[in-house]
């Protein structure tokens, strides 16, 4: 499916605010509620919408630690993989497991309570998988930016 700006511009909207009433939508992207609603259910159809959702404050709700582990895995134990996968994806502490190209394998965000929880999780959990050589993690202290927004809108022609 191709994007347009009305499209784009829609996709902005929900982003910054997924509870956005159509009525609202389309005053700002200057169209019909029902041409609103159909682009929407087009682009959940097409997977470019994956889900509507809402965003908690973390240290509110009790999770102030956020934590990046970088994971090297054993080089010749790549068929760990699958289960390095499986495993973290199962863990609720790890908000996002990213693969990377170079000398670390992994990066986990991982969310926690407070310093100790982590290292619980270090311990308890992270280091038992197997293929897991070394993990090397750094506590964030600012979120100097943080979003789930895409800029689809800047990549519109």
């Amino acid at each position: 499916m191709d994007i347009d700006k009305t499209d784009a511009r829609i996709l902005d909207c929900l982003q910054e605010d997924a509870s956005m009433s159509l009525n609202d939508i389309a005053d700002l992207v200057s169209s019909s509620r029902s041409a609103v609603w159909r682009r929407i259910q087009k682009m959940e159809s097409e997977g470019i919408i994956k889900k509507q959702t809402i965003l908690l404050d973390a240290p509110k709700v009790g999770l102030g630690v956020m934590v990046f582990a970088h994971i090297k895995m054993q080089a010749q134990n790549r068929d760990s993989l699958p289960e390095f996968i499986e495993r973290v994806s199962n863990f609720p502490e790890v908000m996002e497991c990213h693969t990377l190209m170079g000398d670390i394998d992994f990066i986990l965000k991982v969310q926690v309570r407070d310093v100790q929880a982590y290292e619980e999780f270090f311990w308890n959990h992270l280091s038992k998988i197997d293929g897991v050589r070394e993990i090397s993690s750094s506590i964030a202290l600012t979120a100097v930016k943080n979003t789930t927004s895409l800029p689809v809108l800047h990549h519109i022609s």
